[in-house]
């Protein structure tokens, strides 16, 4: 990957200095001041004849100069020349020439610039006209020469100006083929260091191309004839140019340097380059045209000295020495600039040049030479300087200084103008300068004044001037901040002050964030119809707009859909082969940019080999060549051979062998009686390629087979049988039509003599009559039209088994622990097993347990013990038993005999996890606790521990406090427990061995009813304690029975729905501080659907939630539930809330627009009336009642039946329910208390009333309205409670 960055850097920087402190001294044009040349045509102006010449003199000044014009050195009058006119407020002459011949006005023009304070002058402009001459019209004879020698065909093109560009072609205006033999020279003939026979040709055509006019003119075509008059001599190298061992060269500094040396001889010579006095320049030297012309460009003085040209050949070799000298026309050391003093200044001007030879300097004021000009006491020239000393008003002009030499002249103007002005600042107010953190920044103060005003720059508000590191104040008044941050960023103020007054402005810098990709595009490597993305995150300075652009090659995206473009990244959709290349994300700003590449390869699958070639074809082998195609970019690894039959297996193709990539030759070994076709396949990283087509067919012979069939074995499969198996052999391994198969057979160590039979192409033979379990040999030999393949190998088999008929003798056992024994028995003799020993097997069962009270029988069990073993483990047993056991051998028949059935007693292990642990009563400090023994005592129960701890509601545990009880107790009370707490108890039953498995239960000491976790059983084993624990029953009717407890405080209240755009709005109050609150829902009515069916949505500490995705048209049943820690026991528990989700509007007309309805909704209202008025009669009675009718009367909502469709109970108001009765006592906190004399009768009518004289309720069942508003309203799990007393 390549990557380049560019800032407001080293170049841009170069720039702007060069730009702020090299520009000459500006005058603003408001004030007085001599002229200025600005614009002005080269000293050497070739024009071209068909158009108007355009002699360019532009100047300013104040006031504006007049313009005056010098031909050939004598003034030239405009005005009497009606071609020639001056543009207005310009010196430049337009000459027409339409008529006329522009050779008319060739010559040396000047001009001259004036104005009351002085004039200024041009260069001698030099006119002439381009010419473009026809070639001399010649008759070319043809060329003989004899093959070898040397030759050289003139072109000697017209004279031009400039001169012309020479190139050979023929005729069809080719250019004819150039070698180091055949080449042009500098001059533009055409040079042969030795003629071909091939060399014969018509039409050899000099043209010669005159780039100004944009014409190119045709010498006649040469022809050239090679002969051969016999043998061809070699010769030596010759030099043709230059001549001679040596020569010398002049050049000018600055311009092209470029040495010829042209050689002939046979064979051709080679030339090369060297440099007597030093090394050629490595940037500037080329040496070109096949090693004849050496050119060094931008001539310096140090490329003077001494250059070798060698030419050599087999038979000998050649020096030319080429001395070259450098010469110079004057070049600028300093250039006179602009001088502006106040009266009674003193200052110079200084011209300084150089050349070989050194120049002349002479100089001038206003356009004439200064020894001509008016005397001035103030003024001394010296040399090439002339010093200014007390200047007085008036005495401002303009000053040429002159520096020639013989190659060539220098002239710049430079005026003194004498002013008095106060300190003005032109750059403009207020002006931002951005910059890029750590680059230069260059804040400009251009100012004028005269005396020249002294610049100082502050900051912000500080009084102290801006002055050593990190600034640097330039003599033009820039200030430069070499490594710009962003605490530089703010306002700076320049001051111009002189004699005559002070000026000042305001400029502002603002310090950037470079922009940097972050992440720059990979490498990729891509399939065809691939999808690839180059990623390109920037990060930018936020205040500059970044713009995105991607190249492919460094030039434009192709313009193609496929190439997608975002802010980060460049996707190519179906790349193509066309794709490949690099590509380049550039993040430009307005003050900088930074790029990365990365390349992209698409592979493909090679293309098919090609040019299938068989080739040294024998009876059992062939060679096989072919032509690779396309990689594709993707190195082949390998080749694969495939080959198809068409004699037995037509269309069919098979791997025959593969070979390295980097081979396109496979020696491949045949089989006999095979018609074989190959073909093949190139594999890469990518993929197979498709096949090639397929080679020429090759037929082999039939022969005798080469080997027999493999896999030979005997064995029975009856007790008086042999069955022999083979492995067929495959089409090429038969090696012939007619494949037939000798079976042979012999008992071992007992028949002399082989019993053969010769069957089909078949893959068994059974033996009958065999000797139970007797071991044969065995061989299969396989035949065929051809004759019959290689004695084959003998292989042991035995005839079938039968059951052996002896049982184990010996048999014993070791009780190594409660759960393991070892069997001992002494092996069966190996002939009474009758087949192969496969092992022995132990039948073993657990007759009772030690207990007296438990005597069942286990069901039986089995172990396997491979091979002639003689013991075994019997792992896994259950302490403090009575197992049995037999031993019996077995082969691959079946099993023998068993021995006698012998038994064994294991010791008391430590017992099995408590059957139940419950709490059957919770108190506001105490629980009590019952459990049933252990399933499986495994012995002795010694007694119980248990274990407890708190759980806060940030899961943390407290100390473990631990009780070890009896073994005749199956329940405990635990006092003094803490108020409002969760408890954790484990719990296990030990015997004489050791502590069982544990269970664990939860419960909280205060609460409506228990929450309880199934038991769980921590299973101890090998050091590690796993813990199973089943879900909390919630909402359901415990399976045992237990004791009501005081009820806690509502956690919910206030639960509410409302119809929003976004769904069904829940909201409630909660005062719990479990932090698990999930909002449940599930469809009304919907009888399929069961508690684990309940959708619940996470709240995460709000007291509002929106249902979304609820079906318009349904109800749904809404709760909100608390969780315990473990996000399973649900703690708390909302009144349900039943919500119906609108439908959709109908477009059928609003019934409650219709008479008929109206009518009806007024009759039903009165009817109610009716009714309501003859309850509030009724309830206004006086009188006392029996307890019965009372119970009848007001029936406990707690046991009104529930309705089917939502679970609701009948006739419940949820306006009504929230108010208390009359005669009511409700406490404050919302809670109802009771006397402990009173609880069954409380208990089961719910309420806080008491017994009168008479038998009747006092107080109305006052208690029960707040006890139904609390349990119904904030706890369903209640309701379940009081269900279960009825």
């Amino acid at each position: 990957m390549e990557r380049t960055r560019t800032r407001a850097g080293a170049a841009v920087f170069l720039m702007l200095i060069l730009g702020h402190l090299g520009n000459a001294l500006e005058v603003p044009l408001d004030l007085a001041q001599p002229p200025t040349i600005t614009q002005q045509s080269p000293k050497d102006y070739i024009i071209d004849p068909r158009e108007n010449i355009v002699i360019h003199c532009e100047a300013k000044g104040k006031p504006h100069p007049s313009f005056s014009w010098t031909r050939n050195g004598t003034h030239f009058d405009i005005d009497q020349d009606p071609k020639v006119t001056m543009r207005p407020r310009s010196g430049t002459l337009v000459v027409d020439i339409s008529g006329e011949k522009a050779e008319t006005y060739e010559g040396v023009y000047q001009c001259t610039a004036r104005n009351k304070h002085g004039a200024a002058v041009s260069n001698n402009i030099v006119i002439r006209q381009s010419r473009s001459p026809l070639w001399s019209k010649e008759r070319n004879e043809p060329i003989r020469v004899q093959e070898g020698e040397a030759l050289v065909l003139h072109c000697r093109p017209p004279a031009g100006l400039p001169p012309p560009i020479i190139f050979w072609m023929d005729v069809n205006f080719q250019r004819l083929p150039q070698s180091s033999r055949v080449f042009q020279a500098l001059n533009g003939d055409l040079y042969f260091s030795n003629v071909l026979k091939e060399d014969s040709r018509n039409d050899y055509i000099c043209y010669a191309c005159f780039p100004h006019t944009q014409t190119i003119q045709q010498k006649q075509p040469i022809t050239l004839l090679v002969l051969n008059h016999g043998s061809v001599e070699e010769r030596k190298p010759t030099f043709l140019i230059p001549s001679g061992s040596s020569s010398s060269k002049m050049v000018l500094r600055g311009q092209v340097l470029e040495l010829e040396c042209i050689t002939e001889g046979l064979p051709t010579p080679e030339v090369s380059w060297s440099k007597l006095s030093g090394e050629f320049p490595d940037k500037r030297t080329s040496i070109v045209t096949f090693q004849k012309i050496l050119r060094i460009v931008n001539v310096s003085d140090a490329d003077a000295g001494e250059y070798r040209c060698t030419a050599h050949n087999r038979l000998a070799s050649i020096h030319h020495t080429i001395r070259v000298t450098v010469k110079a026309a004057p070049y600028w050391i300093t250039t006179p600039r602009n001088l502006v003093l106040a009266p009674r200044e003193k200052g110079q001007l200084i011209c300084r040049a150089s050349g070989t030879p050194k120049p002349t300097i002479n100089w001038a004021m206003n356009g004439i030479p200064i020894e001509n000009s008016p005397e001035d006491s103030n003024r001394k020239v010296e040399g090439d300087t002339i010093i200014f000393e007390e200047v007085q008003t008036g005495s401002s002009a303009v000053y040429q200084c002159n520096a020639s030499n013989e190659y060539g002249y220098l002239l710049s103007n430079a005026f003194v103008n004498v002013l008095s002005e106060t300190p003005r600042v032109l750059t403009p107010a207020n002006q931002v300068y951005q910059v890029i953190r750590n680059n230069h920044a260059l804040l400009d103060c251009s100012s004028f004044g005269s005396p020249i005003p002294k610049i100082t720059w502050f900051k912000d508000s500080q009084s102290s001037t801006l002055e050593g590191d990190p600034y640097l104040l330039h003599e033009n008044g820039t200030l430069e901040i070499y490594v710009a941050q962003a605490l530089n960023s703010g306002k700076y103020i320049c001051v111009a002050r002189n004699t005559l007054g002070i000026a000042e402005n305001h400029v502002y810098l603002e310090v950037k964030e470079p922009t940097r990709i972050l992440k720059q595009p990979k490498y990729k490597v891509a399939q065809r119809n691939m999808n690839v993305v180059f990623e390109c995150k920037v990060k930018h300075d936020p205040t500059l707009i970044p713009i995105m652009i991607w190249l492919k090659d460094n030039g434009e995206l192709p313009d193609d859909e496929r190439f997608l473009v975002d802010s980060d990244s460049l996707t190519i959709t179906d790349v193509t082969e066309n794709d490949a290349g690099t590509y380049t994300c550039i993040m430009n700003t307005t003050l900088d940019h930074d790029s990365a590449s990365a390349e992209l390869t698409v592979v493909e699958q090679p293309d098919p080999p090609t040019d299938l070639e068989l080739t040294d074809m024998k009876p059992r082998s062939v060679q096989l060549t072919w032509i690779p195609g396309d990689e594709h970019k993707s190195p082949i690894h390998k080749f694969v051979i495939q080959y198809t039959d068409s004699l037995h297996d037509h269309g069919h193709w098979h791997n025959l062998t593969h070979v390295p990539g980097g081979k396109t030759t496979a020696h491949l070994e045949l089989s006999p009686y095979v018609h074989y076709s190959f073909r093949v396949l190139a594999l890469n990283a990518v993929g197979l390629s498709d096949p090639s087509n397929p080679s020429h067919m090759y037929k082999t012979n039939p022969a005798a087979p080469d080997e027999n069939p493999s896999g030979v074995k005997g064995f029975g499969t009856e007790h008086d049988n042999l069955m022999i198996l083979w492995k067929p052999l495959s089409v090429l391994q038969a090696n012939g039509p007619g494949l037939q198969y000798k079976v042979m057979w012999r008992q071992k160590d007992l028949d002399k003599n082989w019993t053969s039979v010769t069957v089909a192409n078949v893959s068994k033979f059974m033996v009958s009559g065999t000797p139970t379990f007797t071991p044969y040999e065995v061989k299969v030999q396989a035949i065929n039209n051809n004759g019959i393949g290689p004695d084959p190998a003998v292989v042991i088999g035995h005839s079938g088994e039968d059951l052996p008929v002896q049982a184990p003798d010996s048999v014993q056992v070791l009780v190594l622990n409660s759960t393991l024994a070892e069997v001992h028995w002494e092996p069966v003799p190996l002939k009474t097993v009758r087949g192969h020993l496969k092992g022995y097997k132990v039948y073993y069962w657990r007759e009772r347990s030690l207990h007296k009270h438990n005597p069942h029988r286990v069901e039986q069990q089995l172990l396997s013990f491979s091979g002639n073993k003689s013991h075994g483990m019997l792992p896994g047993l259950q302490p403090y038993s009575l197992y049995l056991f037999n031993v019996r051998v077995y082969n691959g028949k079946g099993e023998g005999p068993a021995s006698s059935n012998l038994q064994f007693e294991t010791p008391e292990g430590v017992p099995g996890p408590p059957s139940f642990l419950r709490i059957t009563n919770s108190n506001l400090n105490n629980l009590t606790l019952e459990w049933g023994p252990p399933n499986d005592c495994n012995g002795h129960l010694t007694g119980y521990i248990l274990k407890y701890q708190q759980v806060n509601n940030s899961n943390e545990l407290g100390p473990i406090e631990e009780l070890v009880l009896p073994a005749n107790k199956t329940s405990v009370t635990l006092p003094n427990l803490k108020y409002s707490t969760r408890y954790k108890f484990y719990f296990n039953a030990k015997t004489g061995q050791g502590a069982g498995p544990v269970i664990t239960e939860e419960a909280v000491t205060i609460m409506d009813e228990v929450l309880m976790y199934q038991p769980s059983v921590d299973e101890v084993g090998g050091g590690n304690t796993r813990t199973q624990t089943s879900p909390p029953i919630a909402g359901s009717p415990p399976r045992h029975p237990f004791h009501k407890v005081h009820p806690a405080a509502p956690a919910f209240g206030n639960i509410s729905s409302s119809v929003g755009e976004d769904g069904m709005l829940i909201s409630w109050e909660y005062w719990g501080a479990e932090k698990h609150v999930y909002v449940e829902y599930i469809i009304k009515n919907d009888n399929t659907l069961g508690e684990e069916d309940w959708q619940k949505e996470y709240v995460n500490g709000s007291q509002a939630y929106v249902l979304k995705g609820l079906k318009e048209g349904l109800s749904y049943r809404v709760r909100v539930v608390a969780k315990g820690h473990d996000d399973q026991a649900v703690l708390h528990q909302s009144e349900e809330l039943l919500v119906t989700v609108p439908a959709m509007p109908s477009r059928q007309a609003d019934i409650a627009t219709q008479g008929w309805f109206i009518g009806l909704m007024c009759a039903i209202a009165l009817l109610i009336l009716v009714l309501l008025i003859i309850c509030f009669i009724k309830r206004n009675k006086g009188g006392k009642y029996p307890v019965k009718e009372k119970e009848d009367a007001h029936t406990d909502p707690e046991f009104q039946p529930m309705k089917e469709d939502d679970c609701t109970f009948g006739e419940y108001s949820d306006t009504e329910d929230h108010k208390p009765l009359k005669g009511s006592r409700t406490p404050s906190n919302g809670t109802v208390h009771r006397d402990s004399s009173d609880e069954s009768l409380v208990d089961y009518g719910g309420g806080d009333g008491q017994f009168n004289e008479d038998g009747s309720f006092i107080g109305q069942y006052s208690g029960k309205s707040s006890i139904r508003e609390t349990a119904e309203a904030h706890s369903p799990v209640n309701t379940t409670t009081m269900n279960s007393f009825v």
